[in-house]
C-alpha cells in the first residue's frame, strides 16, 4: 500500500509543479505568457501525471480487492516484483500516451490570436487555436481516453463490487467496519478524481459555462492533489501513532 501511495504522491507532485506556478502567475498579474513549446510541455506533463494516476488508482483498487477478498493469499499475490512491474508498466503506458499527444499536437498549424482562456494549456483550448483539421486527432484522443480513463474505471468498479459482496458476508459489524476502513481512503480519492474528470472530459462541453469548466478543472488539477495526502494521513493509523509519539 505504501509503495503505491508513494507513486500517487509522485503523480500529484508532477501535477501541482506543472499547473500551480502558471496559475499563481496568472492570478497575480492577470495573464501569463508562454511559448508554443512551453505550452506543449505543460500539457505533456499534465497528461503524463493524469494517465499515471488513472492507471495507478485501478491497480490500488485491485490491491484492496486482494486484501479484503483474499487476505490469506495477499502476500503471495501482491509481491514486490508484481508491484514494481505494475508501476513500471503504468509509467510506460503513460509515457506512450503522452508521446502520441505531443506528436499529434505538434503536427498542427497554429494561427492567431494565440490566447488561451484557461489557467493552463489543456487539450480543447490548444485545439481551438489551430487552423488545421482536428477531427482525426479528436477521434484518436477519444479512443485513447476511453482506454486510459474508462478502462481503469471499469476495473475499479468491478473490484469494489466484489469487495462489497465479500464485506456483506462478514457476520460481525466490527469486521465489516474494519474491512471498509481499509479501502475508504482510496474510495474517496477515486470519487473526487474520477467525478470531476468525467464531468470535464466525458460529457459535452457545449452550453456549459467556461467558468464552470475552469472550476471543475481546478478541482482535479489543484484540489485533488491537495486532498490526497490529507485523506491518506487522516485515515492512516501508522501516521497517527507517529504524530502521537512526536507530541509526547
Amino acid at each position: 500500500m505504501y509503495f503505491f501511495i508513494t507513486q500517487l504522491s509522485l503523480c500529484d507532485l508532477l501535477m501541482t509543479t506543472d499547473i500551480v506556478p502558471v496559475l499563481l502567475h496568472s492570478v497575480l498579474y492577470g495573464r501569463s505568457t508562454m511559448t508554443l513549446m512551453g505550452c506543449i510541455i505543460q500539457y505533456s506533463v499534465f497528461v503524463l501525471s493524469d494517465c499515471s494516476e488513472c492507471l495507478l488508482l485501478s491497480v490500488m483498487s485491485y490491491d484492496r480487492y486482494v486484501a479484503i477478498c483474499n487476505p490469506l493469499r495477499y502476500l503471495s499475490i501482491m509481491t514486490h516484483n508484481l508491484c514494481v512491474t505494475s508501476v513500471s508498466v503504468i509509467w510506460l503506458v503513460a509515457f506512450i500516451v503522452t508521446l502520441i499527444n505531443i506528436i499529434s499536437i505538434y503536427s498542427l498549424h497554429f494561427c492567431g490570436p494565440h490566447i488561451i482562456d484557461h489557467f493552463y494549456c489543456d487539450y480543447d483550448p490548444i485545439l481551438q487555436l489551430s487552423c488545421s483539421d482536428t477531427s482525426i486527432i479528436q477521434k484518436l484522443n477519444l479512443i485513447i481516453g476511453g482506454f486510459v480513463v474508462t478502462g481503469p474505471f471499469i476495473i475499479i468498479v468491478m473490484s469494489y463490487m466484489y469487495i462489497v459482496i465479500t464485506v456483506l458476508k462478514i457476520p460481525s459489524n466490527t469486521g465489516k467496519y474494519k474491512a471498509f476502513s481499509t479501502c475508504s481512503s482510496h474510495l474517496i480519492v477515486v470519487s473526487v478524481f474520477y467525478g470531476t474528470l468525467m464531468i470535464v472530459y466525458m460529457f459535452p462541453t457545449k452550453g456549459h459555462s467556461l467558468i464552470l469548466s475552469k472550476i471543475l478543472s481546478l478541482m482535479y488539477t489543484v484540489l485533488t492533489p491537495l486532498l490526497n495526502p490529507i485523506i491518506y494521513t487522516l485515515r492512516n493509523k501508522d501516521i497517527k501513532n507517529a504524530l502521537n509519539r512526536l507530541k509526547v
